[in-house]
């Protein structure tokens, strides 16, 4: 690869996860503030992350794969992203917002895949090469979270109260303006052939890897993928209104230590699995849910702060150990005919349906939690997804045997 099209990829990654980190993070923080939404209304916002990784694939299968070049799509999504985005730091109610962060949503999350396809298409060694550009994907995020709350302080009590929070949907929309207009010049990333069949729908959701379902340890596994991914919703609902109600300062970039823990962590999965299996790994990062949990739900922002801190470094733990893991082990058990196929499914499984009934009951349960002066139990709230993710492990653990992975499945 040469070395002006690394820098770009380079750019292009980091851009495309800066703009998600600069706003989700603070998003719940921002709608009950300045919105003074509920929190149903809340967890109906941030749902809309899995309807748009629902909405993703026919988006990316029934277009990008066929009709137009992929950074040509990229760059249309972050410009009608960037329009999109304006328009929901100047909403006066949830009524008004709900529609532009639906609309965004479904604009946002097929890019990212499309950042995917544009890389890939210009790597000789993917398996070598991608890593690095991603990497700044991750660097993207943590740098959003650092801007909020070190330069701009704008994640403050004083701020906040000020209606301050609107900047980050205004930073955002001017990176993806940016990133919508740089798309333009990325390498070409041109459709695949046209083979003059029509476009299968089963395939384009991941539905013909549905029977790797007839595999008992698969059906745990994809069943086990669903459910965990239910905690998780609670994390990114809750993370920045948590910190910001117990008076974590600072907290975005607090908040922004899970993702350099992903960086880590991720590097330490080829370890972890040639020494103790796909099994005692993905249990490892369903223990890791349940701890992070109990963490929240004892530590506080004075003599315990430490427990929050240790809580959000588990992050790289949580994610790479479960999810990146398991999309090693779904990659190694669908074969060649239905890679494609099987990570679209466990896509759809996790970011769509668990996350989406994740997002709900992180709603329900705050408000059940809700104390006679206001005020939220935390302590309750977070016991909840640390229970929850403890008997899915456990349940997993019981019926989950062991597979070898192939070396060849576990380079990351």
């Amino acid at each position: 690869m040469k070395k002006i099209t690394r820098i770009q990829l380079s750019i292009m990654m980091f851009l495309e996860f800066f703009i998600w980190g600069g706003w989700f993070v603070t998003l719940g923080t921002f709608l009950g503030n300045n919105l003074q939404a509920t929190q149903a209304q809340i967890s109906t916002a941030f749902s809309t992350q899995s309807w748009g990784a629902i909405i993703a694939p026919f988006v990316i299968g029934l277009i990008a794969d066929r009709y137009f070049n992929a950074e040509k799509i990229l760059a249309v999504l972050h410009l009608i992203g960037a329009f999109l985005m304006y328009q929901m730091a100047y909403a006066e109610d949830f009524t008004t917002f709900y529609p532009y962060i639906l609309g965004y949503m479904i604009a946002y999350m097929p890019t990212l895949a499309l950042v995917n396809s544009v890389s890939f298409n210009q790597m000789e060694d993917p398996a070598k090469e991608f890593s690095f550009i991603r990497v700044f994907g991750t660097i993207g995020w943590i740098v959003s979270g650092l801007a909020i709350s070190l330069i701009f302080s704008w994640d403050s009590a004083e701020a906040i109260e000020n209606g301050m929070l609107k900047n980050t949907f205004l930073m955002t929309a001017a990176a993806s303006a940016f990133l919508g207009i740089f798309s333009f010049f990325l390498p070409a990333a041109p459709p695949k052939a046209d083979t003059g069949e029509k476009p299968n729908i089963s395939e384009i959701l991941g539905l013909d890897a549905l029977k790797l379902l007839k595999s008992k340890n698969f059906l745990i596994f994809f069943v086990s993928s669903i459910l965990i991914s239910i905690p998780l919703a609670f994390y990114y609902q809750h993370l920045s209104p948590f910190l910001t109600d117990i008076e974590v300062g600072n907290s975005t970039a607090k908040a922004a230590i899970g993702q350099a823990s992903e960086v880590l962590f991720m590097l330490l999965i080829p370890f972890f699995l040639k020494r103790y299996g796909i099994k005692m790994t993905l249990l490892m990062g369903m223990i890791a849910w349940g701890v992070r949990y109990l963490l929240f739900a004892y530590g506080n922002a004075d003599e315990l702060s430490f427990m929050l801190m240790i809580g959000i470094a588990l992050h790289g733990v949580c994610y790479d150990f479960f999810f990146v893991s398991g999309q090693i082990y779904t990659d190694s058990k669908a074969g060649e005919k239905f890679k494609s196929s099987a990570q679209g499914l466990i896509t759809l499984a996790t970011y769509g349906v668990g996350m989406l009934i994740g997002f709900y009951a992180a709603g329900l349960i705050s408000d059940a939690y809700i104390m006679s002066d206001g005020n939220r139990d935390w302590t309750g709230i977070w016991t909840v997804p640390a229970i929850f993710a403890f008997v899915v492990m456990i349940l997993f653990a019981i019926f989950f045997r062991n597979e070898k992975i192939e070396k060849k499945d576990i380079e990351i």
